[in-house]
């Protein structure tokens, strides 16, 4: 019985287009047959080892196809694909894999720091550790055979964790229909065709990557050309050698693109689209792009919404420059006051989204899913301004975080490690604009009486504790924090600290 999830993918591209190339990565190439017939081989085996509907399996590792492989045999066992950050510390780590009740963990050689530390390696849980190449998960891999378990689109296909406010990441449920729903809204956004040739270079444990570009090309019968790592140059070498058609990048990427030595004199006559999300680009940059021929797309979206909630198409790129756009084809979106009333031109209020593509809440956290909907619609916690033709603007977040690099921190979860020091006495943590990754955090702390704390000893704690990306990039000592009348602390007033 073919089932009706994700995993029936390469099943259904493998009969319409068996030698099409599916995935490119370093010259090895993956068509469409060979995708459903080793991702179905390796769902035998993930059977063999006792995985089965509703079983949370784990992957740690680079984009590579082994990844791709991985997320389709687990959607046709039926059970959940958990992508894991591969910048986590080893307390993180152990967190994800804890919280999730991981069965099996595949892992990438070159991240033994993780999975052999010592929070992580007292887990009971199966694991299998590959080195991506020609071999890649032959050995994960079962007998000759045909897997029939019925897959519906209601089932969750996926838990990815994102830093929560109170300081412990939280799972976003994923069904395989929020995912179809969300790559519905792409397409009729974005007119993609079966020739697509997209360069993935994004994480794909990311939801952007993974939703906007891979699962979309995939459904089309495109080419997806697979970037362990970006590398400005080679990305800029791979749009001239393959002719690629699409891109996607948060700000920081596409100003690496752009500061090149390439870039200007760079063929980029195939790029018919470059897509963003995570972050606005700043208008400076979009122009630089417009001045090559291209507008940057942007949207505006979060984990929980699969991600895409609106979408600034390239018709009005130039007209609305900075905007988000309006909601996406199949999903809702209202601009609220603190009343939950519809807000007025210009006014600033919180986002709610509602749609097929939104999650139905947090993996075994009822009260975080509660706090999260408010009538059936998600609460974002960002802010933004309306226009008189129903654009939005995202001016701000009403909860604390920022993003450096398209990577979302949380300073609640920053603030936890960095009073671990026995020299803190208050800390916080904001972010601030920074020219390649947007924002950075800085780490405002008063110090216990007679303690001395250099800001290099701070940032040399919170190494291994903390993935690189949330540790903060300056450290200011103060005398005290502002506080309210009622002890609460002032966060706003902190951006007026200097270093």
């Amino acid at each position: 019985m073919l089932d009706q999830g994700l995993g029936s993918w390469p099943a259904r591209r493998a009969r319409m287009t068996p030698d099409k190339p599916a995935l490119v990565q370093a010259g090895r190439v993956t068509t469409y047959a060979e995708l459903e017939h080793r991702s179905t081989k390796l769902a035998l085996g993930l059977r063999e080892r006792g995985v089965g509907r509703g079983d949370r399996v784990a992957f740690l590792g680079l984009n590579c196809v082994e990844l791709v492989e991985t997320m389709f045999a687990v959607a046709k066992l039926g059970a959940v694909f958990l992508p894991v950050n591969t910048r986590l510390a080893p307390p993180e780590l152990r967190h994800v894999l804890e919280d999730s009740g991981a069965r099996l963990l595949i892992w990438q050689a070159g991240f033994e720091v993780g999975t052999e530390s010592p929070e992580v390696a007292g887990l009971e849980l199966d694991r299998v550790r590959f080195v991506s190449g020609d071999a890649g998960l032959a050995a994960l891999s079962g007998s000759e055979g045909t897997v029939d378990e019925p897959v519906s689109l209601d089932d969750l296909f996926m838990i990815q964790y994102t830093s929560g406010t109170s300081g412990r990441p939280k799972g976003v449920m994923l069904s395989h229909a929020n995912i179809v729903w969300n790559v519905f809204n792409l397409m009729v956004d974005v007119d993609l065709g079966s020739e697509e040739v997209a360069l993935v270079t994004a994480p794909l444990f990311h939801t952007a990557a993974l939703n906007q570009v891979l699962f979309p090309t995939i459904l089309k019968g495109g080419t997806t050309l697979i970037e362990a790592r970006f590398d400005p140059d080679r990305a800029i070498e791979l749009i001239e050698r393959q002719g690629v058609t699409l891109l996607f990048g948060v700000t920081s990427m596409y100003l690496a693109l752009a500061a090149t030595k390439r870039f200007a004199d760079a063929d980029l006559s195939t790029l018919r689209g470059a897509l963003s999300g995570g972050a606005p680009i700043p208008e400076s940059l979009l122009k630089t792009w417009l001045d090559r021929g291209l507008m940057i797309t942007q949207g505006y979206g979060l984990t929980e919404s699969s991600p895409g909630a609106t979408m600034l198409r390239a018709a009005d790129g130039v007209r609305k420059l900075g905007s988000a756009g309006t909601a996406c084809f199949f999903t809702d979106v209202r601009v609220v006051t603190a009343r939950m009333d519809q807000v007025a031109v210009g006014e600033p209020g919180e986002v709610l989204v509602s749609g097929p593509n939104v999650t139905s809440g947090y993996w075994q956290n009822p009260a975080a899913t509660a706090d999260a909907f408010t009538e059936g619609w998600l609460r974002t916690g960002d802010l933004a301004v309306v226009d008189d033709e129903g654009y939005l603007t995202i001016v701000d977040r009403l909860k604390d975080m920022y993003i450096s690099g398209g990577e979302n921190v949380y300073p609640a979860e920053v603030e936890q490690v960095i009073h671990t020091h026995p020299a803190i006495a208050e800390a916080a943590v904001i972010g601030v604009p920074d020219d390649r990754w947007g924002e950075v955090g800085r780490a405002v702390v008063t110090l216990q009486e007679g303690a001395e704390l250099t800001e290099a000893q701070l940032l040399a704690h919170l190494e291994g504790r903390l993935a690189r990306y949330k540790i903060p990039k300056s450290v200011v000592v103060v005398r005290e924090l502002p506080h309210n009348a009622s002890g609460k602390l002032i966060k706003s007033r902190l951006k007026e600290v200097q270093e």
